[in-house]
């Protein structure tokens, strides 16, 4: 039988013997390369400004990390984040820049868990939204009002 005609999984017992059978581990050592296992005591150096047994040797002490987070408000200040960016895109952007940034510092306020200042930068963004939309639907009137008075 032609050794290329064999199926595929089929085997060739001559192959067989050319794979080479694993050998268990060698039996356990105590002591393979042998080091010494008691090693001599090194002088402890006296005095106040001792470090360690090893001179030279530099000490590092590390304290573990610590995060501290405040729980964030169970009702927290709404921050008009959404209106403010309408309002700076839409309506009169330099009040709508200021809205934005009193709309951050309210959700930075909520997040650390300070009622009095979230509550304060929530108005002060509110009152900015308001008056860019006031400002934007005054100058938007405006220009409709200027094209039918000073058409030619």
């Amino acid at each position: 039988m032609d050794p290329n005609n064999q199926p595929p999984g089929a085997c060739n017992s001559s192959e067989k013997s050319g794979i080479l059978q694993p050998t268990p581990p060698p039996a356990y050592q105590d002591n393979p390369a042998g080091y010494p296992t008691s090693f001599p005591s090194q002088p402890v150096p006296q005095g106040p400004y001792v470090q360690g047994p090893y001179p030279g040797q530099s000490v590092v002490a590390m304290q573990p990390a610590v995060f501290v987070t405040a729980a964030p408000l169970a009702n927290p200040e709404p921050d008009y984040l959404c209106y403010s960016i309408f309002t700076m895109l839409c309506c009169c952007l330099p009040l709508g820049i200021a809205a934005l940034v009193f709309s951050c510092s309210t959700r930075n306020a909520n997040y650390s868990g300070q009622q009095a200042l979230a509550e304060k930068n929530s108005k002060m963004a509110r009152i900015l939204n308001h008056l860019a939309v006031a400002v934007g639907i005054t100058i938007f009137v405006l220009l409709i009002i200027s094209q039918f008075v000073f058409k030619e």
